[in-house]
């Protein structure tokens, strides 16, 4: 290191005031220490201080800021360029969130290039504000730079997700030279983050191919279930290189938990799903299977190759992350083995399979992998059949058997959430599935959902002017009971997923009519000051505490 030139970053002491700001410095000099051995990331010497300052000493990187570089050319990257710069964003960023440390300040400012060289590898600087975090643990304090912060850091509760949404706001900004949200104000561009949809109509948007698109729509979704994790996006056709390996996922340890805690409904409906997925969308899923690197006898894995796998790749930081905690969430894995198949069922997230284009193809495929005569209810012999249950299914789902013909309609296995025979929804939910027995029911949500989806926006509007937050997440989330109804009913064992609220709701959906309505009507409804005269209105407020 000596004759060596090195760059400094100086902390005032004057400016640490408060206990918080001790420890932020404090954490970051832990996380760079811990953080070591990838090439995007800036390197780590030491750290020391005096009576004045905290001195924190790393590599020097000459070529500048990621922001400078976009604005020398002009504003944007083209296409091809803009591919090179989001995948070492995205390596770097793997390697952080699979060692359970999330930046939570990623932005243009953040990156600097090694050299001035055109061709020069970039590095992330800066973990001021990073934190390390478990794998189910949710942060909940505001932090970071308005233009990049992701919605659920202002709903205070975010995990890794937050950072894939600041790459979303990179990403678009490389592409076409502007940003996605803007507003002359802080508190104006919060607003906008929540409210606002990014706009992909302009000018440089019409010459950005339709993969590239899609890219960025995905990491942008407000919804952080259903946006890609950064070993995702390196699999996306935008950016996809079969000479690059993909980085091993803690996603995937998250779901397969999820998953061997599971009732056998829910393995059900997931095999379904696996199954009507395509071999481009298995890439991903393969590839983190053979990071695992299957038994060459059966090609099976056990908990041994997830431990082996994490070891692999373990850093300092994953100590402390106590990432590696989630591995006793598997142990039944310590006694059987895993096969592919398996695994593909375990590994896929229904919200963010609802996020591609060809969700609708998805979930009806899957509800023909479970009725197999063509007639569109599921019998109960048919569900055993799947699920490899003896006759002994019969008395799991007799709550939900159709009486007029003894089987199990798509409505009466998705919709209860507790037995039927205490449900007060009972029978309008009954009635809605029998006045339509004669159509798939599938089909039959789907037009629910288009008949009311006008109005449900409406109503979206009436609350947000009421600056009711929580209200218009209810709204949206009535939407999303209406489309997942299928799958979710399924997955979730009939009565664990679709919470009373959500049933509750889409009785009141179902029995208020919501089309005769304008809005002006419904603020009046909402707004009622009379129990006895609200009527079914109340439910929103009385379910819900809005």
């Amino acid at each position: 290191m000596r004759g060596q030139i090195l760059a400094v970053k100086v902390i005032s002491k004057a400016k640490m005031t408060t206990a918080i700001s001790i420890e932020d410095v404090r954490r970051e000099v832990k996380i760079l220490k811990a953080l070591s051995g990838h090439s995007n990331l800036v390197k780590f010497y030491d750290a020391c201080e005096d009576a004045l300052n905290v001195y924190i000493i790393m590599e020097l990187c000459e070529g500048g800021e990621l922001l400078d570089r976009i604005l020398s050319r002009g504003g944007r990257y083209s296409e091809e360029d803009a591919k090179v710069i989001v995948e070492q964003i995205l390596n770097v960023v793997a390697f952080c969130h699979l060692q359970g440390v999330v930046h939570r300040d990623l932005k243009p400012e953040n990156f600097l290039f090694s050299t001035k060289d055109e061709h020069s590898p970039m590095k992330i600087i800066d973990f001021g504000l990073s934190d390390f975090i478990r794998p189910d643990e949710r942060l909940n304090d505001i932090v970071g730079s308005a233009y990049y912060v992701a919605p659920e850091v202002l709903h205070r509760s975010y995990s890794t997700e937050a950072d894939m949404w600041s790459i979303g706001v990179i990403t678009y900004i490389l592409l076409c030279g502007s940003r996605p949200f803007w507003a002359r104000t802080e508190s104006g561009i919060f607003r906008s983050v929540l409210r606002a949809d990014p706009n992909f109509d302009d000018t440089p948007w019409i010459s950005v191919s339709p993969a590239g698109k899609d890219f960025v729509k995905r990491l942008l979704n407000k919804d952080y279930r259903k946006r890609m994790t950064a070993a995702q996006a390196l699999s996306h056709p935008w950016l996809r290189d079969e000479s690059r390996p993909i980085p091993l996922d803690m996603l995937v340890l998250k779901l397969i938990k999820g998953y061997l805690r599971s009732t056998p409904f829910k393995r059900a409906a997931l095999k379904a799903l696996s199954r009507a997925i395509t071999e481009d969308e298995l890439i991903y899923i393969r590839a983190q299977y053979n990071l695992l690197e299957p038994s060459n006898t059966d090609g099976r894995i056990s908990i041994e190759n997830f431990r082996m796998a994490l070891l692999q790749n373990s850093t300092d930081a994953m100590k402390e992350s106590r990432a590696l905690d989630i591995l006793n969430a598997l142990e039944p894995l310590a006694y059987r083995r895993m096969d592919f198949e398996e695994f593909q069922a375990a590994t896929i997230s229904p919200y963010q399979l609802e996020a591609l284009s060809r969700w609708e193809e998805i979930a009806e495929a899957a509800f023909e992998y479970f009725e197999q005569e063509g007639n569109r209810p599921i019998t109960i012999e048919e569900l055993a059949q799947e699920m490899n249950l003896s006759s002994a299914a019969y008395t799991i789902v007799r709550d939900w058997i159709r009486p007029s013909d003894g089987k199990l309609s798509f409505l009466a296995l998705v919709l209860p959430t507790v037995s039927p025979r205490k449900q007060p929804q009972k029978k309008l939910l009954q009635k809605g599935a029998e006045g339509h027995k004669c159509r798939s029911v599938f089909r039959f949500l789907l037009t629910m959902v288009r008949r009311h989806f006008m109005v449900l926006r409406t109503i979206t509007k009436c609350f947000q002017k009421q600056n009711s937050r929580k209200a218009t997440l209810f709204v949206c989330r009535l939407v999303r009971c209406l489309v997942l109804s299928y799958f979710m009913g399924l997955v979730a064992k009939c009565h664990t997923v679709l919470t009373s609220t959500d049933s509750v709701a889409i009785g009141a959906i179902k029995a208020f009519p919501l089309t005769r309505l304008g809005p002006q009507q419904i603020a009046r409804k909402t707004r009622s000051p009379s129990a006895g005269r609200a009527g079914k209105a109340e439910i929103f407020t009385k379910e819900t505490g809005l």
